[in-house]
């Protein structure tokens, strides 16, 4: 799944546990009548990924639905939701893709036309 928005909160990495980190932030969707903010983590080596970004930037983050089912000490069960994010992208990806393709065919385009005043037999 992804979604694209606003970063609206970028918190610190938190260490859970010995062999545990997790890192959240706030999306801004605004994609409908009224703004929904939405919560994402990051966990393990993916906590430096909104690194890049400021609050304020259009990202488009992908992410897993996570569900879990937890029992309390009174014997009660209760379930979990996580978005957990696995990629960011700036929001301008179709932007940024054109450029990089552009600079590609710039690099096509001279390769050939070296290639071309070269006189090797093969």
């Amino acid at each position: 799944m992804d979604i694209t928005g606003i970063l609206k909160v970028k918190s610190e990495a938190q260490q859970v546990s010995e062999k545990f980190k997790k890192r959240e932030f706030v999306l801004t969707d605004n994609s409908s009548q009224y703004p929904q903010h939405i919560s994402f983590q990051l966990t393990q080596d993916k906590c430096n990924l909104i690194d890049n970004y400021a609050v304020g930037a259009e990202i488009k983050v992908h992410f897993n639905l996570r569900g879990r089912e937890w029992t309390s000490p009174k014997n009660e069960i209760k379930y979990f939701n996580t978005l957990e994010a696995w990629r960011i992208e700036g929001g301008n990806s179709a932007a940024a893709s054109s450029s990089s393709s552009n600079e590609m065919n710039s690099v096509a385009e001279t390769f050939t036309a070296s290639s071309q005043e070269d006189d090797l037999p093969f």
